[in-house]
C-alpha cells in the first residue's frame, strides 16, 4: 500500500484550542524542507501588548499531537496578562503527526524499514523547528528570557535529549512520563511487546486506530477531547507514523536506534540544569523502573507524582499549574532570578523542600547544636538496664541499652558489607517492636532512611505508598515479605529472622537481621549530615491518597528534644507506647520503651490488663495511646487484678494522639490511671507535637460554649498563625496572629524547629504547603481548620477540602458535630455540604452503629432538635439530618472520618439512591 505525500495544515476548530495559536513552519531537517505545523502563543502574547521574557520549548510523543500542550498554552497566556512573567509556548507537531507534513511511503512500518524516522532524526527536527522560531534568543539562555524544554511520552526523551545537547541555551527541563532505558534483563512492557509482535505492529498502529484509543483511555478525557486529539488521524494514511514510532522503539542493543538513545542517556546523564518530573504511577507502559533510572540521571531533578494519574497524566491533573509554579520557584524567587541556569539543589536539601530561604520556628538550633539521634544509645553501651520490652513476642523480650547498642551497630555495620549506602532506602515492613527498633537505629547509624508505611493503608494503600518511596531495600517479617512478593514491592530483600533456603529463594531475601546482628564492628561509622534524610513517613491516608513526609536527622532530633522538654522525659523514665511513632523515639531520649499485646492496625485490641502488664515489666510511669485504644483500656478496667491496678495508679502521665479527646473519655481514662495527669496533645505525621491541652483545660474549654474541639495552646517552641478562609471556602495567603487571628475561621499554619521538612516526590505539595515567609520562618500549612479563642486556645473545626460553603458564609463541621454529638441518640456524626459551592446546604450524617438508629432519613423528633440546637448556637439551618449504615474512618486512628465520601452518599441519598449503598 503507498501513502502520499501531503503538506502540512491548520487544525480545525477544536474545543480549548485557540486557532491563533496554529502556524506553518517551513524548517531544513537531515533530508531537506519540510513543513511543521505549529502551536506557538507569540501572537497570542503580542495581540495582548506583552513582551515574552521566557520561552517554553514542548514536544509531544506517540500517538498525540500539540493539542496535548493546550491547556498549558492557555495557562501561560492568563500568566502574562495577569502580570506574572510571559512564557511564550512553541510546540511543534513532529514530522508526519499532528498536522505537519506527510511524506510519501510505499510500504507499511517494520523496525527495519529505511522509510522509518529514527530517533536521531527527530531530535534533529526538532533543533530545525525550535531554532528557526527563535533565533533572536536561542544562543543566550540569558536571566531575562530563559528557555526551559518540556516533553511526554516520546517527546520526553527527545527534548531531554537536545536540552542536553544545548545546555548553553536551555536553562531547565521538564519531563512527562518518558523512559530513557530499557532494562537488558526486564521485558518491554506487555502492551508494548503486543503492539510490536509481527503483523500486530501495522494492524493496531495504522490499519486500525486500535493503538490510538488505547493510549487516550489512559488519561481523563471526555469525548470532545478523544476527537480532538484523533482529528489528525482520521484514515490509515494520517497514521504511518503512528506505526513508524513504534517501531523505532529500540528493544534490544540490536535495534538501529539504540546506540542513538544510549547516547541520548549519557547526555541527560550530564545535564546539571534544573529539572522537574512529573509522573502519573498508573502507567502501564512506563513504568516505575522508568522513573528510577530518570532519577538515576537526574539527581538533582525535583519530582511530583499524581498518583491517581496515569499515561495521559496532563488529562488527569492541573500539570499547567504545576509547571509554572516550578518555573517561578525556578526563576522569580529572589535566590534564583539571576540564576536561571544554576543547577537545582541536590535531594535532601532544604530547598528541595521549600525551606531554602528559611529557618524553621524558634524552638531550631544550629547544626551544630543538633544531637545525632542514636547519640544516647552509644552512650549508654555498658548500661545493663531494660532498654525496651516487646510483648508482640510471646514471651515478651526485654533487652539492655547494653544489648540494643550492641546490635544495632552490629547490624549498621552488616547492612554496609551488604551493600546499603548512605541515602538508601529500606523500607521497615516490621511490626512495632524490638525488631523494628534495631532495624530503625541501625539504618540511622549509616544514614540509610527508614520508610514506614502503616499497615493499616491495606496492600493497596501499602503498594502505592511504597512504590511511589521506591526503596532500595526491603526489611520484613513474613506477612511483609509475603505482600512485597504478592504485589512486586521495589526493594532487595532482608527478613528478620533466617527462613530457611526453600522460604529464603521463595521470598529472595539476601540475608537476615538475625545474621547480620553477628556482623564485627567498624572502628568508623559514617559521617551523617543533619539535614540529609533520616526517614519517610506516611500520612494515614484518610484525606486521599497518603503522602510521604520527609524528616532529616535534625528533625527527628528536634522532635525527641520537644517531647523531653515538654513532657519532662528523662533519661530512664518508663514508657508504655500504644501509639507506634512515640515507640521508636524511646532509645534518642532514653526512655525505657513497652510495645503493650496488641494489633498495631486495631488499636482498639489494646486491653487494660496488656496495657498495665506493660506498665510492670518497663516500671513505667508514661503511658501514650490512641484514643481508640484508651477506648477499650477503659471498657475492660474491671478485669485487671491487684497487681495491675496497682500498676495503673503509679502512672504519672497519659498521653492520648492521633484523634481530640473528648472529656468523657478523659474521665474514663482518669479512672483507670488515678494518679495521673492526662494530656492530649493535638499533632500529625508531619509536625507529631503542636499543642497540648490537660484534663482541666479540656473542662475549661467545654465550659466555654465555643464550637469545636479545643487542643489548647502551641508548646515551647511553636508558632501558630492563622489563614482566613473565603467565601469559596478556600484559605487565603494572608496569615495572621495574636488578637486579628481570634474568633475567625480559618486554616492553622505552623512553624516549628521539629516540622517535617518536605513531601517525598510532591514538589508541589511541599512548595504549597510551605508557601508562606513570615517572619522570615519556614511554615507548614496544617489543613486543618478551627478558630483560636480569646485566651490563644486552639479550636479545631475539621479539614479545609471539608468546609462547607452555605450563602451565610463558610462552615466549619467539625465545629457543628461535637453540638450534635452531645444529643443521647447520636454515638458521633458528620456535616457536610450539598449543592455548588456558595450556595451549600447543611446536611447532618449520624453514624447508626452502636444506636437504635435505622439507616435513611433520622426520625422526625431527632431531625427538629438536631435542627434546633445548630440555629441556637451558630444561626445556621441544617437542611436534612440522615442515619449512615456506617462511617468510612481510617485504620490508624478509627477515628478520621472521610466526609467526602459521606457527602457523596448522602447527595445520592437525598437525590432517591439507595440508602445502603456503597460509601
Amino acid at each position: 500500500m503507498k501513502y502520499p505525500a501531503r503538506p502540512a495544515t491548520i487544525p480545525p476548530q477544536l474545543p480549548e484550542w485557540d486557532p491563533a495559536w496554529s502556524r506553518i513552519v517551513e524548517a531544513r531537517t537531515s533530508d531537506g524542507t519540510h513543513e511543521f505545523h505549529v502551536l506557538d502563543t507569540l501572537p497570542a502574547l503580542t495581540a495582548a501588548g506583552v513582551e515574552p521574557t521566557g520561552t517554553i520549548v514542548a514536544l509531544h510523543g506517540n500517538p498525540t499531537w500539540s493539542y496535548l500542550w493546550r491547556r498549558l498554552a492557555r495557562a501561560t497566556v492568563d500568566a502574562a496578562q495577569s502580570g506574572a512573567r510571559a512564557w511564550r509556548l512553541v510546540a511543534p507537531d513532529q514530522l508526519e503527526m499532528g498536522f505537519s507534513e506527510r511524506l510519501p511511503h510505499s510500504a507499511m512500518p517494520t523496525p527495519k524499514s529505511p522509510e522509518v524516522r529514527r530517533i536521531a532524526d527527530r531530535i534533529a527536527d526538532f533543533d530545525a523547528v525550535v531554532s528557526d522560531l527563535f533565533a533572536e534568543v536561542a544562543d543566550t539562555g540569558s536571566a531575562t528570557h530563559p528557555i526551559v524544554t518540556i516533553g511526554h511520552d516520546w517527546g520526553g526523551v527527545l527534548s531531554l535529549g537536545w536540552a542536553a545537547r544545548n545546555t548553553d541555551r536551555v536553562a531547565a527541563a521538564i519531563s512527562l512520563n518518558t523512559a530513557v532505558h530499557q532494562p537488558e534483563d526486564t521485558p518491554v512492557p506487555a502492551p508494548l511487546r503486543a503492539t510490536l509482535a509481527g503483523p500486530m505492529l501495522p494492524t493496531a498502529t495504522v490499519l486500525t486506530d486500535w493503538f490510538l484509543r488505547v493510549t487516550l483511555s489512559l488519561g481523563d478525557l471526555d469525548a470532545e477531547a478523544k476527537d480532538a486529539f484523533h482529528a489528525p488521524y482520521r484514515k490509515a494514511e494520517d497514521r504511518w507514523a503512528i506505526g513508524n514510532f513504534v517501531a523505532d522503539i529500540p528493544v534490544d542493543d540490536t535495534h538501529a536506534s539504540d546506540p542513538e538513545l544510549q547516547r541520548i542517556g549519557r547526555d541527560i546523564a550530564a545535564f546539571d540544569k534544573p529539572a522537574l518530573l512529573v509522573w502519573g504511577p498508573k502507567d502501564p507502559v512506563f513504568l516505575e523502573r522508568y522513573l528510577r533510572d530518570l532519577r538515576q540521571r537526574l539527581p538533582q531533578a525535583d519530582v511530583h507524582r499524581f498518583e491517581t494519574a496515569s499515561h495521559l497524566v496532563s488529562e488527569d491533573h492541573d500539570v499547567a499549574g504545576l509547571v509554572l509554579d516550578w518555573l517561578s520557584a525556578q526563576f522569580d524567587s529572589p535566590e534564583t532570578a539571576n540564576t536561571p541556569t544554576e543547577a537545582a539543589p541536590t535531594k535532601g536539601s532544604a530547598a528541595r523542600s521549600g525551606t531554602a530561604s528559611s529557618s524553621k520556628g524558634s524552638g531550631s538550633g544550629s547544626a551544630a547544636d543538633v544531637r545525632a539521634v542514636a547519640a544516647i544509645l552509644d552512650a549508654r553501651r555498658d548500661d545493663e538496664s531494660i532498654a525496651s520490652v516487646d510483648f508482640a513476642q510471646n514471651p515478651a523480650q526485654q533487652i539492655t541499652w547494653r544489648h540494643l547498642r550492641h546490635v544495632t551497630t552490629s547490624i549498621a555495620n552488616g547492612l554496609l558489607d551488604l551493600g546499603v549506602k548512605p541515602g538508601d532506602r529500606v523500607s521497615m515492613l516490621v511490626p512495632p517492636g524490638n525488631n523494628l527498633t534495631a532495624a530503625l537505629y541501625a539504618c540511622l547509624k549509616i544514614g540509610a532512611v527508614a520508610v514506614v508505611a502503616d499497615a493499616g493503608l491495606g496492600p493497596k494503600g501499602m503498594t502505592r505508598a511504597i512504590t511511589s518511596a521506591d526503596p532500595q531495600w526491603i526489611i520484613g517479617e513474613l506477612p511483609g515479605l509475603t505482600l512485597a512478593r504478592a504485589f512486586g514491592w521495589p526493594g532487595r530483600r532482608i527478613s528478620v529472622r533466617p527462613l530457611g533456603p526453600v522460604r529464603a529463594r521463595l521470598f529472595k531475601t539476601e540475608t537476615s537481621l538475625t545474621e547480620l546482628s553477628r556482623t564485627p564492628h567498624r572502628d568508623e561509622l559514617p559521617t551523617l549530615a543533619p539535614d540529609a534524610d533520616a526517614a519517610i513517613l506516611f500520612t494515614s491516608g484518610s484525606t486521599g491518597p497518603a503522602k510521604g513526609v520527609r524528616y532529616t536527622h535534625a528533625d527527628i532530633s528536634s522532635l525527641a528534644a520537644v517531647l523531653t522538654r515538654t513532657f519532662n522525659l528523662t533519661e530512664g523514665t518508663g514508657l508504655v507506647a500504644g501509639f507506634p511513632p512515640f515507640a521508636l523515639l524511646g532509645p534518642a531520649i532514653g526512655a525505657t520503651s513497652v510495645t503493650p499485646d496488641m494489633s498495631v492496625t486495631k488499636p482498639k485490641t489494646l486491653t487494660a490488663a496488656a496495657i498495665a502488664d506493660a506498665i510492670i515489666a518497663g516500671r513505667a510511669t508514661m503511658v501514650f495511646a490512641s484514643p481508640a485504644a484508651y477506648t477499650n483500656v477503659a471498657a475492660t478496667a474491671s478485669e485487671l487484678d491487684e497487681q495491675q491496678r496497682a500498676a495503673c495508679a503509679g502512672v504519672e502521665l497519659v498521653l492520648s494522639a492521633g484523634a481530640p479527646v473528648p472529656l468523657e473519655l478523659m474521665d474514663a481514662i482518669a479512672e483507670v490511671f488515678p494518679n495521673a495527669s492526662i494530656h492530649s496533645p493535638y499533632g500529625m505525621t508531619e509536625g507529631l507535637l503542636l499543642t497540648d491541652i490537660d484534663r482541666d483545660g479540656v473542662a475549661a474549654a467545654d465550659a466555654t460554649g465555643d464550637l469545636g474541639v479545643c487542643v489548647g495552646q502551641p508548646i515551647d517552641g511553636v508558632e501558630l498563625a492563622l489563614a482566613p478562609i473565603d467565601e469559596s471556602g478556600e484559605s487565603s495567603d494572608e496569615l495572621l496572629q495574636g488578637e486579628e487571628a481570634q474568633g475567625r475561621l480559618g486554616e492553622f499554619v505552623v512553624s516549628a524547629a521539629h516540622i517535617k521538612s518536605g513531601y517525598d516526590n510532591l514538589w508541589r505539595t511541599t512548595a504549597d504547603s510551605a508557601r508562606d515567609d513570615l517572619h522570615g520562618l519556614t511554615w507548614h500549612r496544617t489543613n486543618d481548620i478551627g478558630h483560636i479563642d480569646g485566651a490563644g486556645r486552639v479550636w479545631l473545626e475539621g479539614r479545609l477540602q471539608h468546609v462547607v460553603t452555605t450563602p451565610r458564609g463558610p462552615v466549619g463541621p467539625g465545629g457543628l458535630e461535637v453540638l450534635i454529638d452531645t444529643d443521647e441518640q447520636v454515638s458521633r456524626s458528620s456535616v457536610v455540604g450539598i449543592g455548588p459551592v456558595g450556595t451549600q446546604a447543611l446536611v447532618a450524617v449520624l453514624d447508626a452503629e452502636g444506636t437504635s438508629l435505622s439507616p435513611g432519613l433520622a426520625p422526625l423528633d431527632l431531625t427538629e432538635r438536631l435542627r434546633e440546637k445548630v440555629a441556637e448556637a451558630g444561626g445556621h439551618d441544617l437542611t436534612a439530618v440522615l442515619v449512615a449504615p456506617e462511617f468510612p474512618t481510617d485504620i490508624r486512628h478509627n477515628s478520621k472520618i472521610d466526609r467526602s465520601r459521606l457527602a457523596a452518599w448522602a447527595d445520592s441519598v437525598l437525590a432517591g439512591g439507595p440508602v445502603r449503598g456503597s460509601i
